[in-house]
């Protein structure tokens, strides 16, 4: 899968991701700074499912209709690295064929698919 790692999800979830044969952009590593709408638009253009802990995406999604490829939303209250990644491959495992074109919410416990 292609994945957009937002700049505060970080560079330990990109390498992650890079180890488990993802193709992953990271804006952290590769264009830090880079500004939300930027981020929402180059996903969307280029078929990237993003990944952030940022939920200004969520209002730039139904609030303001941006399009995108999909959007996984980490809501953690432990936003360490691991904790982070321990979230991802549990997502991945169990419903990685429902993340294209879908904002889906994840914690630590839970797992949901937000409606349009």
């Amino acid at each position: 899968m292609r994945f957009l790692v937002d700049e505060c999800t970080g560079p330990a979830v990109a390498d992650w991701l890079r180890n488990h044969n993802h193709e992953v952009f990271s804006v952290f590593e590769e264009a830090r700074g880079m500004d939300d709408d930027d981020i929402i638009r180059k996903s969307h253009e280029e078929n990237w499912i993003l990944i952030t802990n940022d939920k200004d995406f969520g209002d730039k999604v139904y609030r303001d209709g941006r399009l995108h490829r999909g959007v996984i939303l980490l809501r953690l209250e432990n936003e360490r690295s691991q904790s982070k990644i321990q979230v991802l491959s549990r997502l991945l495992m169990i419903c990685s064929d429902r993340l294209p074109n879908t904002f889906v919410v994840v914690t630590e416990n839970q797992i949901r698919f937000a409606k349009r």
